[in-house]
């Protein structure tokens, strides 16, 4: 279909697509340099491209599927773009400055089913998966905005963690991966990318199984079922217990070290009790287990929800670090914009609505 996203593809499938058209499979290296290294965005200006094979593609690919419907610009570097589909659905993608680089949070789904009681992206339900190449096109979007600041930097870090649940996609967001990481297009290291998943637990497992070989985190929030369940729905499906499994199955299979992400919730989770249990739950993986505490950023539709005051968070860390837990706080981006996950996109449609 012409609508079809050209990101989409793999260069595997897109060798496998050439020659089902009966042209040569090297055909897709010289398309994949001109989308990835030459950055083209018109099949016209593909020059190491034959004009049959930039007619044929022409004709069943789009190179643009996302248009920039809003752009804001922090002080501190961090730029959130709210992109546009092609069916009028809104997506947001962000890009943070970091010492080491670069890093891209994407966007894998259309609103999100999860549930978690506290955050914006799940203020509008699912309506759809993104595609592959919608994902991947969020990077390209942001590698060209960069480029036309002339500064020759690049995206150099992928963290899965934007609306939706990954795992809920999985095929277009592995698809995604093998995209990004493949060393004749953006060449983007596997220790440079990192999927966080709400602990679909079946999926973790499957994870662990494949080629992908990228980092993972898994949104834990609560050391113990009333609590995580109180504030994440899925709880109830995939309870703590269920979850540790199919974190030791992953660990034990790829012997990477995982990330426990904690929001930190004033009164609600944020207690030294609390910290104590975490670092029972973390147990014995302490050696291949991190905890990430991330600071709170409040929005309006969940006013029961507070950010922990500075002295709670530094006390919860406190108890962390003396039980040996390996425990970081998330440096924060974007504060003066619309920082939380999904709150640009909710805020937009309900201006829309009004």
């Amino acid at each position: 279909m012409k609508n079809e996203s050209i990101y989409g593809l793999t260069l595997e499938q897109m060798g496998d697509w050439f020659e089902g058209q009966g042209h040569k499979r090297s055909r897709a290296v010289q398309v994949w340099d001109a989308l990835y290294r030459q950055r083209v965005t018109d099949y016209e200006a593909m020059s190491g491209v034959n004009p049959a094979s930039r007619e044929l593609l022409a004709g069943h690919f789009a190179i643009q599927t996302l248009e920039e419907h809003i752009k804001q610009e922090s002080a501190d570097g961090t730029v959130k773009f709210l992109f546009r589909l092609r069916d009028g659905n809104l997506i947001e993608t962000v890009m943070m400055r970091h010492k080491f680089g670069l890093s891209v949070c994407v966007t894998t789904q259309v609103g999100c089913n999860i549930g978690c009681s506290f955050c914006a992206s799940g203020l509008l339900a699912k309506s759809r998966d993104l595609s592959a190449g919608e994902i991947v096109e969020q990077i390209m979007k942001v590698q060209l905005y960069l480029d036309r600041a002339g500064n020759e930097e690049r995206v150099s870090h992928i963290v899965v963690m934007g609306i939706g649940e990954p795992f809920d996609n999985y095929e277009n967001m592995a698809d995604f991966l093998r995209v990004v990481k493949d060393h004749k297009g953006l060449a983007i290291g596997p220790r440079h990318i990192t999927v966080s998943t709400s602990g679909l637990a079946g999926k973790i497992r499957e994870f662990a199984d494949s080629d992908l070989n990228v980092n993972l985190a898994v949104s834990l929030h609560a050391p113990n079922d009333e609590l995580r369940t109180r504030i994440m729905k899925i709880n109830k499906a995939i309870p703590i217990a269920k979850l540790m499994e199919a974190i030791d199955y992953y660990l034990e299979k790829t012997n990477r070290r995982i990330v426990l992400e904690y929001i930190l919730l004033k009164d609600v989770n944020d207690h030294p009790e609390h910290a104590l249990e975490l670092a029972g739950l973390v147990g014995d993986r302490k050696q291949m287990a991190a905890v990430n505490l991330i600071p709170y950023n409040p929005v309006d539709e969940h006013s029961q929800y507070q950010r922990s005051e500075q002295e709670a968070v530094r006390a919860f860390y406190d108890v962390l670090k003396k039980q040996g837990i390996n425990v970081s706080v998330r440096l924060e981006h974007g504060a003066d914009i619309d920082a939380a996950c999904g709150q640009l996109r909710s805020k937009q449609i309900k201006q829309t609505a009004n």
